[in-house]
């Protein structure tokens, strides 16, 4: 009897052990919370049971429930809205700080005002530091949670609890729930990513490099401070790009208390880069902040797009295509009789090569940028084994159109051909992708914007502009698709398609010497002499072969007769009829050393960015740089000349173009005391536009 007596009571003592810490736990926290004038949020606050006895923390969460739209906003909520917050100071006991942790937000956008916040269900995590781990914990405090759809309320719900620190209990539960919201929350202090950044004062600017040991994929960074002296502080993006491991933006800061100052202020950044969480913080170096106006983040995709469809038609006139559009126009005026379907289908094979090629483009660029390479438009000219390609097929072309050699298909091939119906549908597709690649050393208004958007954005939107670029330069080709009759309104085919034919030939010669002349760079210049030469008297061969003596002489005697007649009215004219170009100005190589201490100085910058190979760059260099007045104002004595040559691929180079958001040559930047940020010019310079930012470098405006 007595042991059965025994047993029932240690059951009962058990029972009644159990129940108490089943109260303890019950009682760490609340129950869910709603309030009567706003039923579609809900919150709750629960411990977790676990203590940390060397920092003498208890760890915890709040839930919040949000029904349907509505939201709750982050610690730096954006352009409207509040944070969260928690009023417990002043009447709770035995605490001493209260830590809350922010899971990464989303961000959105109502009627133009971007917020930042929460949807849907959402959990912080909050760490409770005690005065004294023995005592009785009273947390007595007031949740003031925002939420907003259309309509924002403000609502308060009161937290009032007790628990004995030494007689919490764990729940498996809550410490999961909780470890799952901690991992939502960026990790502070990752080696893994370094932070720099400058702050303009004067423009209220900041700009961040965030370098990873990985390369970026689809970067959201996300500033804020600690500091009392800020409240709500706006970071507004003005330019942004990620290449290989550098993720490189621009701030606009501001805050309705005034004008800020972030030097000796801690800025921290949430990040965001797939499946990475990190944050940074860094005290901004005071400095110069320089931003290119024409690449500001507000611009959208479409209208980029739209600029991609400009740029790629005026693609279509610049010098480096006209060889191949001749070659088009040829082929639309010997398409009068043919049936109106084949010709659409002619056009629509050469879009389709357009089309092709630009893909090609991105995707090379695409793998180059993966793997951390600098990519910039045009750059594959600084390619010895892309010249001799693109030199042998246009000499190639020229060869064929003047008659000195014949390309004909193989017979097996040739009736393959014929059995389809039309022979001429691949010749087509290859002019279309010849042309693209011809077009890419040159550069236009519109086209390096919406090139420089492309290549700051990650690769599915840099494969959209490309296809922009793409549409833009067949808008011609599909036109006449879409219509064929328009082909009927072109001259009638005779005597003079045997004349255009010789000039396009001449044309496409012209080209392929110029690509030679870019090889001198990759070869001794003794090479190329013998290749020209070589190839010259080959030609002259030829047409003694096919055409006799007569010929020959006269191409000969000819070209003879034109330099001895150039040079004769040139000497006896010169001073009345023609002015020769001067000599270049005495550039010095592109330093950013260079340029800052020559403005220290009271010296005015003038920087050319550009490559041999650039149709641009030499037509602003021929056509203003080499002329007066600008001339006459580079080689003033308080003017430093600076040339960053791009003909091959140099590190200094593309690091100074990457740094202003530019992809491609020409790039003209001018520098001096009244603008040490320096002023970017226009892609085609004008004397107006040179002299303008001269006088404004100089300070005298």
């Amino acid at each position: 009897m007595q042991k059965f007596i025994w047993r029932a009571y240690c059951a009962a003592t058990l029972m009644l052990m159990a129940l108490s810490l089943s109260v303890h736990a019950q009682i760490a926290g609340t129950e869910w919370m709603t309030h009567s004038d706003h039923p579609p949020v809900q919150v709750k606050m629960t411990l977790t049971g676990d203590v940390n006895t060397v920092e003498k923390t208890v760890l915890g969460f709040i839930d919040v429930r949000l029904d349907d739209d509505w939201k709750t906003y982050w610690r730096e909520p954006g352009e409207g809205g509040v944070a969260p917050s928690l009023n417990w100071a002043q009447q709770s006991e035995n605490i001493t700080n209260i830590d809350w942790y922010w899971p990464y937000p989303e961000q959105f956008s109502l009627f133009g005002i971007r917020t930042i916040g929460y949807q849907g269900d959402t959990t912080f995590p909050v760490h409770i530091q005690l005065s004294d781990l023995n005592e009785t914990v009273r947390f007595r405090s007031i949740l003031t949670l925002p939420t907003c759809t259309t309509i924002c309320v403000l609502t308060d719900y009161p937290i009032d609890f007790e628990f004995e620190p030494s007689e919490l209990v764990r729940s498996e539960s809550s410490a999961h729930h909780y470890a799952k919201a901690m991992s939502l929350v960026p990790t502070a202090g990752n080696d893994a990513a370094t932070v720099s950044a400058i702050w303009d004062q004067q423009q209220q600017r900041l700009k961040v490099e965030i370098e990873k040991d990985r390369l970026w994929q689809s970067p959201e960074v996300l500033p804020f401070t600690l500091s009392s002296e800020f409240e709500e502080l706006l970071f507004k993006p003005l330019t942004e790009s990620h290449l290989a491991e550098v993720y490189s933006v621009v701030y606009d800061v501001s805050s309705w208390m005034g004008e800020v100052d972030l030097a000796n202020e801690l800025v921290y950044f949430h990040i965001k880069d797939g499946d990475q969480l990190l944050e940074l913080d860094v005290e901004p170096v005071v400095g110069a902040v320089r931003v290119d106006s024409t690449l500001l983040q507000g611009a959208s995709l479409l209208t980029v797009f739209a600029w991609g469809l400009i740029g790629g038609l005026i693609l279509n006139i610049m010098p480096c295509v006209l060889p191949v559009l001749g070659m088009k126009l040829s082929s639309i005026t010997s398409a009068q009789g043919v049936a109106r379907q084949q010709i659409r289908t002619q056009f629509l094979f050469t879009s389709a090569g357009i089309l092709a090629s630009f893909w090609l483009i991105a995707s090379v660029l695409s793998v180059l940028k993966l793997s951390g390479h600098a990519i910039g438009w045009g750059m594959q000219f600084q390619s010895i084994w892309f010249l001799l390609l693109m030199m042998s097929v246009t000499m190639l072309f020229a060869f064929n159109m003047l008659g000195l050699v014949t390309i004909s298909l193989p017979s097996s091939l040739s009736s393959w051909a014929a059995q389809k119906g039309d022979s001429s549908h691949l010749g087509h597709f290859v002019q279309g992708m010849f042309a693209t690649l011809l077009a890419t050393p040159c550069s236009a208004p519109f086209l390096t914007t919406a090139i420089a958007y492309a290549f700051g954005a990650d690769i599915p939107t840099m494969f959209v502009i490309f296809t922009s670029l793409a549409l833009g330069m067949s808008m011609p080709w599909l036109l006449i698709a879409s219509f064929p009759r328009m082909v009927s309104y072109m001259p009638k085919p005779g005597r003079w398609m045997v004349w255009f034919k010789l000039a396009l030939g001449v044309m496409m010669m012209v080209t392929s010497l110029w690509l030679l002349s870019l090889l001198r760079h990759h070869i001794p210049v003794f090479w190329v002499a013998v290749v020209a030469l070589a190839t010259f008297v080959w030609v002259l061969a030829r047409v003694k072969t096919l055409y006799g003596d007569k010929w020959l002489l006269g191409l000969g005697g000819g070209g003879i007769a034109l330099f001895a007649g150039a040079m004769l009215v040139g000497s006896v004219t010169a001073d009345h009829w023609v002015t020769p170009l001067p000599p270049e100005p005495d550039w010095v190589p592109l330093s950013q050393s260079t340029i800052e201490q020559s403005v220290k100085q009271g010296k005015t910058v003038f920087v050319d960015v550009s490559a041999d190979w650039c149709i641009t760059c030499k037509s602003n260099k021929i056509g203003v740089l080499l002329q007066d007045p600008v001339y006459s104002h580079l080689q003033s004595a308080d003017v430093v000349p600076m040339l960053g040559d791009w003909t091959r691929a140099h590190p200094d180079v593309t690091d100074y173009l990457r740094e202003h958001q530019r992809y491609g040559v020409p790039f003209n930047m001018v520098y001096g005391p009244g603008a040490p940020q320096g002023i970017p010019l226009p892609v085609l310079l004008t004397d107006e536009a040179v002299l303008a930012a001269l006088k404004q470098a100089r300070g005298e405006s």
